[in-house]
């Protein structure tokens, strides 16, 4: 049987726990998490992966060291490609798919 998914069931999960993630899906070697963003998280780097965020619900910020801040809103995904240090952070309470290999530890390298 395919299992469906409802991403609010996932949401409720959560619980408000800020920088939680919990995972909704594998598929092939990738996981997609979804988390609630509230603040700021912390600069960091993934040296052999890139990262993909998705803004299911809220705005996030994708600060770049040494770059342009990337601002995505709700509906918009945003890749951080491997080796690029950033920290996440939102303003408003926002939910977020993140779509990452398996192996890829979110806190960063």
């Amino acid at each position: 049987m395919i299992p469906k998914i409802n991403l609010k069931e996932k949401i409720k999960e959560i619980d408000g726990r800020a920088w939680y993630p919990v995972e909704v899906a594998r598929y092939n070697d990738q996981v997609v998490h979804i988390a609630l963003y509230k603040g700021q998280f912390h600069w960091h780097k993934h040296d052999n992966q890139d990262e993909l965020f998705y803004v299911v619900k809220g705005e996030i910020i994708i600060q770049i060291k040494g770059g342009k801040d990337i601002t995505v809103k709700e509906g918009e995904f945003a890749t951080v490609p491997k080796g690029v240090k950033h920290c996440p952070k939102s303003l408003i309470d926002s939910y977020v798919l993140m779509f990452d290999p398996v192996s890829l530890d979110y806190k960063g390298d």
